[in-house]
């Protein structure tokens, strides 16, 4: 996928960023691309080789409308879980790394509904925190709305997929 400056593009579990330039440096005796994008929420800058965007995660800011369909992946449907801490950790840590923002939005559902059962231990609590910084981020930063009217659109979401919850235990 290719990216211009000004462009603004999800970096998986970093949030929104913008590209400020494309540069190249020399490594070696070999010259590489590189996006320099700087991470809106902690202002930071992150080179991204122009080659390797697609392995690593990098896409543009979804859509107003894909907003809606996270929002409704938030709101519909059954939750997986699993009896085994660690098994659901590895599982939803790998969702969280693919920076796909579907699976991060099933991250934070599935640790929000566990989360009203028992206590999250401090990992898994972090990774709560995280998805939820990353889902708020970015539907804001999609729909032009302020992160506060964001994050209640996402509360009220799963509010009612709580009230419907349907969960099924994978062992």
């Amino acid at each position: 996928m290719e990216f211009k400056v000004g462009d603004k593009v999800v970096y998986p579990n970093h949030g929104v960023g913008i590209i400020e330039q494309v540069a190249k440096k020399s490594i070696g005796d070999m010259v590489s691309s590189f996006y320099c994008l700087r991470i809106l929420s902690t202002d930071s800058t992150v080179m991204v080789p122009v080659g390797n965007t697609s392995a690593v995660g990098l896409r543009k800011v979804l859509s107003r409308r894909q907003t809606t369909q996270v929002l409704k992946v938030l709101r519909d449907g059954e939750v997986a879980t699993y009896d085994d801490w660690k098994g659901r950790f590895q599982a939803n840590s790998e969702k969280m790394r693919t920076g796909d923002i579907l699976a991060v939005a099933e991250v934070l559902k599935s640790l929000t509904m566990l989360s009203e059962v028992k206590p999250l231990s401090y990992r898994e609590r972090k990774m709560l925190d995280r998805a939820r910084f990353l889902l708020v981020s970015e539907l804001a930063e999609a729909a032009n709305k302020a992160a506060d009217k964001m994050e209640a659109q996402i509360d009220a979401a799963l509010a009612e997929s709580m009230k419907g919850m349907r969960t099924k235990v994978e062992h």
